[in-house]
């Protein structure tokens, strides 16, 4: 009859590993995410006048009803995105415009199935 408590205590060690690893990674995941911090701080002035001006817009058009479509279109025909926001941060937005170069999920599914495949 064999015994089987001389089978476990061979992997106290291995379970001690585990636990020690388990807390490493615990702990450099909670710490890691404080050293972005010291990434670009942005300056308290940066896009204040755009908010500003957005937020009384938006107060001007919430005190106001409802616009009609035709309204809709007449302050966005400047190529806005809306008709409180116009053109702020237009250049960010992705759009087909700026996109030409951007590759679609499904091309990146073909390319991931190519390399997994190993069909160049």
């Amino acid at each position: 009859m064999k015994k089987t408590g001389f089978g476990l205590s061979v992997l106290r060690p291995v379970r001690f590993l585990m636990v020690a690893i388990t807390c490493a990674l615990l702990f450099f995941s909670n710490v890691v995410p404080a050293f972005a911090i010291e990434s670009y701080q942005s300056q308290p002035e940066e896009a204040t006048t755009q908010l500003l001006e957005t937020q009384r817009e938006t107060d001007k058009a919430s005190a106001k009803p409802p616009l009609s479509a035709e309204e809709q279109i007449e302050k966005t025909k400047g190529g806005g995105l809306n008709e409180i926001q116009g053109t702020a941060d237009i250049e960010k937005m992705k759009r087909p415009e700026n996109s030409q170069a951007a590759t679609t999920v499904e091309d990146e599914v073909k390319n991931l199935l190519n390399k997994v495949t190993g069909n160049n």
